[in-house]
């Protein structure tokens, strides 16, 4: 049971639709709160003037880290989808909730795992 899966306390976070220094705060605000494959100097760049650029980053929702948590202030709106198991899933949203206005656009159920598509705002 879960040797498939090595890893189902762990959430996959795709942002589109927004800046660089958007994107870099939604990241580094969620690195404060869980482990993540996105390092602090792990900033995000944009690759194309044409093309929209997705950033992708995976957090460990079972290693939380405690204490104060950054003010995230975004100059505009930000689209994430957030792909995981429905125990990572409901985590992750309680802690989105508690750092960012989040307006829940859909949400995909699947056999073992859930994706939610939502839009983060500053609070």
């Amino acid at each position: 049971m879960g040797s498939e899966r090595p890893h189902p306390e762990s959430v996959s976070v795709e942002i589109s639709g927004c800046s660089k220094d958007d994107a870099r705060i939604v990241f580094d605000t969620l690195c404060a709160c869980f482990a993540s494959d996105r390092c602090s100097d792990d900033v995000p760049e944009e690759f194309s003037d044409t093309r929209p650029t997705v950033w992708l980053g995976t957090f460990d929702v079972s290693d939380t880290h405690e204490g104060a948590r950054p003010a995230a202030r975004l100059s505009a709106s930000v689209d994430a989808d957030v792909h995981g198991g429905y125990w990572a899933i409901d985590r992750f949203r309680t802690t989105l909730h508690s750092l960012f206005t989040v307006h829940d656009l859909s949400t995909v159920p699947g056999d073992q795992e859930e994706e939610l598509h939502v839009r983060l705002e500053s609070r």
